[in-house]
C-alpha cells in the first residue's frame, strides 16, 4: 500500500477541504476521511457502508467486476485444488502457508483438543428439541467464555495462549455444530473420532448411529473440504465486519465468534443456499416444470426470483462456483443420490448456463446454489446449512479478529445523520 501525497479536495461552505488519497497494494483507490469531522464538523453519510473502507486488511483480496478471490495472495482456485482446509485456515490466521512440520504441529494440536467439557451437555439439556441449530451454536460458542475465562480479557501479546485460544474454537466448532444437529434430532451425541481427519470427523459425528456403522465416504469428505476452503473468508462482509466491531471493544475471540454466527444467521447473508432448497422444493411442489419457471424468472412481474444465480458482488462469474461445480458433480456421481429436487437443479443449471437471457444477465449459478446441492445430496437438513457456512467461515472470522487487534484498531464508532424531532419541552401525563 502507497500513502502518497495524492489529495481529494472537497468543497463546502465556500471552503476546500485535503484529504489524501490511499492507495492499496491492487491499486484499490480510498480516500481517507478520518480527520474530516474535526476540520469541517462534516460527515459522510452510506448507508450499509456500501462505499465505506472501515479497515486496512492484508488478509483476502476480492475483485468483484474480475471474478477475483485471493487469500494472502494466493489465487482461490490454487488453494481449492491443491490445500486442505486447515492448512487454508492457517494461511488465513497466520498470514503464510506453513512448513509440513508446522502444518503437522497445527492438525495434531486440533485433534487433542476436539472434545468439549462435559458440563456443556447439560446447556444442550436446556434446549428444546426444536431450537434451531444455529442459535444453540452461537450460545455454546458464547459459553467456551465460561470455561476458558482466560480468553475474555486476553492479552494478544501472551502467543502462547493466543494461539491455545485459537486452537479451540477451531477444534470444538465441528463438535459443538454436529451435537446442536445431533440435539434437534433427539439423536443421542457423538464424541469426535480424533484417527480422522477435519472434515471426516465432522461427518462422523454428524450421521453416525448406535445402530448403523457409517463409513465416511472419501469423496464426500473430499468436496466438504473443498467446500469449506472456499467459505473461508470473503472481505468485509457483514459478519465478518461484525466480528471486527465486537472485538474492537476488546471483547474475547469466542464472544465476537458468536456475534458472527448471530449476524451469519440472518436468510440476506448465510441463508441462501437455503434459499435454494426451498426454491426447489416451491418447484417440485409445483409440478416439477423446470421451464415454466425459467420464464417466469425473465417475468419481472411474476415475483419469482431465482434462488442461487448471480451475486451481489461478483459482477461476471463467481470463481468459486467453478470450483465446486465439479466437486458438485463428483458428489452426486459418488453417491449416486435420486432425488427429483436435485434432478430440477440440473435441469435450472442448464437453463441458466445456456438461456441467452441468463448469460447476457450473467445470472450464473453461484456457490450457493451448488453448496445447496451438495449438502441436500449428503442428507444434511436445511437448517444445518447454515451451520455449515459457519463452519467454514470460522478461519477467516479469527484472521480478522486477531488482524484488527494487532494493528490496534480504535472501538467501532459510526456515526449518523439525525432526522428526529428538534428539541421540545415535557408535557405532563394529565396534560397530554
Amino acid at each position: 500500500m502507497s500513502e502518497n501525497k495524492e489529495f481529494a479536495e472537497l468543497h463546502a461552505e465556500g471552503k476546500v477541504y485535503k484529504l489524501p488519497i490511499i492507495r492499496g497494494s491492487e491499486d484499490e483507490k480510498a480516500i481517507d476521511i478520518g480527520k474530516l469531522r474535526d476540520e469541517s464538523g462534516f460527515i459522510t453519510l452510506d448507508s450499509g457502508y456500501k462505499n465505506t473502507g472501515a479497515t486496512k486488511s492484508a488478509i483476502t483480496f476480492l475483485d468483484g467486476e474480475e471474478g477475483i478471490l485471493r487469500y494472502r495472495g494466493y489465487p482461490i482456485e490454487q488453494l481449492a485444488e491443491h490445500s486442505t482446509f486447515l492448512e487454508v485456515a492457517f494461511l488465513l490466521i497466520y498470514g503464510y502457508l506453513p512448513k509440513k512440520e508446522e502444518l503437522s504441529k497445527f492438525t495434531d494440536e486440533i485433534r487433542t483438543h476436539t472434545m468439549v467439557n462435559e458440563d456443556m451437555r447439560k446447556i444442550f439439556d436446556g434446549f428444546p428439541v426444536n431450537a434451531h441449530p444455529m442459535g444453540v451454536l452461537s450460545a455454546l460458542v458464547t459459553s467456551l467464555s465460561a470455561f476458558y475465562p482466560k480468553a475474555v480479557g486476553m492479552d494478544i501479546k501472551d502467543r502462547e495462549y493466543l494461539d491455545l485460544t485459537i486452537i479451540r474454537i477451531i477444534a470444538k466448532l465441528p463438535t459443538i455444530a454436529t451435537w446442536s444437529y445431533k440435539n434437534s434430532q433427539g439423536h443421542p451425541l457423538n464424541y469426535p473420532k480424533n484417527s480422522l481427519d477435519y472434515c471426516s470427523n465432522f461427518l462422523h459425528m454428524m450421521f453416525s448411529l448406535p445402530v448403523e456403522n457409517y463409513e465416511v465416504n472419501p469423496v464426500v469428505a473430499k468436496a466438504l473440504d473443498k467446500l469449506l476452503i472456499l467459505h473461508a473468508d470473503h472481505e468485509q462482509n457483514c459478519s465478518a465486519s461484525t466480528v471486527r466491531l465486537v472485538g474492537s471493544s476488546h471483547a474475547g475471540l469466542y464472544s465476537s465468534i458468536a456475534a458472527g454466527i448471530d449476524a451469519l444467521w440472518g436468510p440476506l447473508h448465510g441463508g441462501a443456499n437455503q434459499e435454494v432448497i426451498e426454491m426447489l422444493q416451491e418447484i417440485h411442489a409445483e409440478g416439477g416444470n423446470v421451464k415454466s419457471f425459467v420464464e417466469k424468472a425473465k417475468d419481472k412481474n411474476s415475483g419469482f426470483r431465482l434462488m442461487g444465480f448471480g451475486h451481489r458482488v461478483y459482477k461476471n462469474f463467481d470463481p468459486r462456483a467453478k470450483i465446486i461445480k465439479k466437486a458438485a458433480d463428483d458428489v452426486l456421481k459418488s453417491l449416486n443420490v435420486k432425488d427429483p429436487l436435485l434432478d430440477i437443479a440440473m435441469e435450472l443449471e442448464h437453463a441458466a448456463l445456456n438461456d441467452q437471457y441468463f448469460v447476457d444477465r450473467k445470472l450464473y449459478p453461484n456457490v450457493d446454489f451448488y453448496s445447496g446441492i451438495i449438502y441436500k445430496a449428503l442428507g444434511i437438513p436445511i437448517n444445518m446449512f447454515t451451520v455449515m457456512f459457519a463452519l467454514g467461515r470460522l478461519p477467516g472470522w479469527i484472521a480478522q479478529w486477531l488482524e484488527m487487534r494487532q494493528n490496534g484498531e480504535p472501538i467501532g464508532r459510526p456515526r449518523q445523520v439525525y432526522v428526529g424531532e428538534k428539541v421540545r419541552d415535557y408535557v405532563p401525563v394529565e396534560k397530554r
